[in-house]
């Protein structure tokens, strides 16, 4: 049986999660329907668009994303400190770039002043408000049913566009944060539909090389975590990266991926895989297989098991492959 969702995020564990959704029919959410010849390709700029608008309302920043035929992969930071340093009137102007709100908030907005009793029942809403603006659920709802309107507008049809809830992944660690990343970066690759990440169409590392071309000194883009460089062992609220290194890996690994050769792996590890302890064969299983290996939680083997212990659970699914794949 399928669990709560709020038994699968704890921000006190981490702040990072990656998420994925399925569409339920047939019909692609993106790319040629090889059955009907019909191209829904238009369809990724509607998820990117949308992912943009939604990262600059929330309390929540996107770390990667890749928009593939029928699913999408986010990698999410939560930034609840954020949320709960917003004013009253930050809270209500973010809630309705996205809903009507309610007739006090309205009120509220068009400078009209509230009764004593009002102003209590506005405060209730503002605190209901500030939760989800850092909610991951709400989040992929506002992103899902957004996407799901539209493409059964444009199909002319009703029913459920997406197989049921999104997936999540904890991400507890370093190491599981960059092997996410660079697994939904070179999401395309994998499935043939790229030949290098620049050439990844509706990707965060195509967005980040386009920025990062485009002036000198190179920038970053706004709608994505930035990375930060000077390495740490926490992750509170940045890509403690460089983002030189990343691009290098995912360079480096794009062509293990693209050679048919498993044994042809070059033994000299970009830096950011010697930092983190990482062989050229365990970095290989985790950027092909990320789903697959891992359940609810990813990171050392300890940390998972941590996590689980925080969390309730009596026991850590995965946690053999963190341990062989993540830990020293």
């Amino acid at each position: 049986m399928a669990k709560a969702r709020k038994t699968q995020v704890s921000l006190e564990t981490t702040p990072y999660y990656h998420c994925v959704s399925r569409c339920v029919r047939r019909s692609f959410l993106c790319g040629v329907d090889s059955y009907s010849g019909q191209s829904y390709e238009h369809r990724r700029q509607w998820v990117e668009d949308r992912l943009y608008k939604l990262v600059s309302v929330f309390a929540i920043e996107l770390s990667a994303f890749s928009v593939m035929s029928n699913h999408t992969h986010l990698v999410l930071h939560v930034k609840r400190e954020q949320a709960l340093n917003w004013d009253q009137a930050e809270v209500i102007e973010r809630w309705h770039k996205l809903y009507a709100g309610d007739w006090l908030s309205q009120k509220y907005r068009a400078g009209v002043e509230l009764t004593v009793v009002e102003n209590r029942l506005l405060d209730q809403h503002v605190k209901v408000w500030r939760e989800r603006l850092h909610d991951i659920s709400w989040f992929m709802r506002n992103l899902n049913e957004y996407i799901a309107r539209e493409a059964n507008r444009e199909d002319q049809c009703t029913g459920r566009f997406w197989e049921g809830r999104f997936k999540s992944q904890a991400l507890l660690d370093e190491k599981a944060l960059i092997a996410c990343m660079a697994y939904v970066d070179l999401n395309p690759i994998r499935a043939k539909m790229a030949a290098t990440p620049e050439a990844s169409d509706h990707t965060s590392i195509q967005l980040r090389i386009r920025k990062a071309i485009q002036s000198d000194p190179p920038s970053q883009p706004v709608q994505l975590s930035p990375f930060l460089g000077n390495p740490r062992k926490d992750i509170p609220e940045g890509l403690y990266f460089k983002l030189e290194d990343y691009l290098n890996l995912l360079d480096w690994t794009g062509r293990i991926i693209r050679d048919d050769n498993r044994g042809a792996i070059n033994e000299n590890l970009p830096p950011i895989l010697q930092r983190l302890s990482i062989t050229p064969k365990q970095w290989s299983a985790l950027t092909q297989g990320f789903e697959k290996q891992f359940h609810q939680f990813v990171g050392e083997a300890q940390n998972v098991k941590e996590a689980a212990c925080i969390m309730g659970y009596k026991r850590a699914r995965g946690i053999g492959a963190c341990r062989q794949l993540l830990s020293a």
